[in-house]
């Protein structure tokens, strides 16, 4: 049966997650009797500690630039609402999509990628960092809520496509693959997978494909609308982008003198739009070839079969090079990257050198720790915190911290 297109009310494909057919949870729990697994999972995840902080951490302008950029959780929304509309028409289970946007972050650091890319650099000599790995970390040790369990013990189906949010991260024989090829999977995933197989040289299932692609048109899109809105850039420079100049070609011969701001919104619209709908003429094409008889046909197909043609791939790495050199590389932007860097990384070595300085219960039992533990436990406190926590602790702890103001 070949796949299509589907909305609300059909039935669910054949290569879907079957919430019913659950591999089941780490430490087994009675099913509930009004919710799916994935449901629950989502309501597990919405009600976490974790997802509250992230609407006080950056997506790319620190909370004291504007009340109307991005946060990290506004983004995790739009990738949401993004998921989910590409899962409704590829048949999928629109729950475990939901779920996987909704956590794909909850291991971000405070600051951003700026954030990320500083506690990577003091984690080198212990493993070093990754935030997807830490979304794995804080969902199966870090959130400590249950009478039962450590973390929220999530569907294996939902942590599975959480891990794996960028494809297979071992080959068949173990090796690691992509950007830890040269170096080794990082701690979160080496000490869950002694617990749990999530097949780490598999891809997901499309669930998860869907809510990957979904992350990258929802920061293309907003990156650009908060970018404009900063005055990083004009409209006018976005001509320099064929896909962004066609789409600004069509907004102003349907909408010739729109005011600004309503000019700015139509853009960014008509991009997610054209990038959603590419991304499912593709996945259509690409699932009638392979034909997957079942959600580990999708696994094994040795691709990834959610995500841009190959015109789009094109243009949508046009984007991300505009965005790049007109947003994530602008002059303000990389001043405040420079000093919430130094935040970030004095509070590392302070609380490295003196971990009694953190609050209960993070100072509790230290001296059964050696080094590494005492920074694994550093870098759960620090990437956790929200940005104006991580100021908060740094004004604790110094006498000169900086003014991002």
């Amino acid at each position: 049966m070949k796949a299509d297109i589907g909305f609300g009310g059909q039935s669910r494909a054949i290569y879907a997650e079957n919430p019913l057919e659950s591999r089941g949870r780490l430490f087994p729990e009675p099913d509930s009797p009004t919710r799916t697994p994935f449901q629950r999972d989502r309501d597990r995840i919405i009600h976490s500690s974790a997802f509250r902080r992230l609407k006080h951490k950056t997506q790319v302008f620190v909370y004291h630039e504007g009340d109307h950029f991005r946060t990290r959780l506004t983004h995790t929304i739009e990738v949401s609402q993004i998921a989910r509309s590409l899962a409704r028409a590829l048949r999928l289970d629109e729950d475990l999509a939901e779920c996987l946007a909704l956590s794909h972050d909850l291991g971000h650091t405070p600051f951003g990628h700026e954030g990320e890319d500083v506690m990577h650099e003091c984690m080198a000599p212990f493993g070093g960092f990754d935030h997807n790995a830490q979304s794995l970390r804080v969902v199966t040790h870090l959130e400590q809520r249950y009478a039962e369990f450590d973390g929220l013990n999530l569907a294996w189906e939902t942590l599975e496509g959480l891990v794996k949010h960028n494809g297979p991260l071992i080959d068949a024989s173990g090796a690691p693959l992509g950007k830890f090829k040269d170096s080794q999977l990082p701690f979160a995933i080496r000490d869950y997978a002694r617990k749990q197989d999530l097949l780490l040289h598999t891809w997901p299932g499309a669930e998860a494909q869907a809510a990957a692609i979904a992350d990258d048109i929802a920061y293309d899109a907003h990156d650009l609308d908060d970018g404009l809105r900063a005055g990083l850039f004009a409209i006018e420079d976005m001509r320099d982008v064929p896909f962004l100049a066609d789409i600004l070609a069509e907004v102003d011969g349907k909408y010739p003198g729109l005011e600004e701001s309503r000019r700015i919104h139509e853009i960014v619209r008509r991009s997610i739009t054209r990038m959603v709908e590419d991304v499912i003429r593709e996945a259509v094409r690409n699932l009638n070839d392979v034909a997957p008889q079942s959600v580990q046909e999708i696994r094994m197909a040795g691709r990834c079969l959610v995500g841009f043609s190959a015109d789009m791939t094109a243009a949508e790495k046009e984007v991300k090079r505009f965005l790049f050199a007109r947003v994530y590389r602008h002059e303000d932007v990389l001043a405040v990257r420079k000093l919430v860097a130094r935040v970030v990384r004095d509070l590392f070595t302070r609380f490295l050198a003196e971990p009694d300085l953190m609050p209960k219960p993070w100072n509790s039992g230290l001296g059964n720790l050696g080094e590494a533990e005492v920074a694994r436990l550093v870098c759960d406190y620090i990437a956790g915190m929200t940005d104006r926590y991580a100021i908060e602790e740094h004004r604790r702890l110094f006498d000169d911290t900086p003014d991002l103001g």
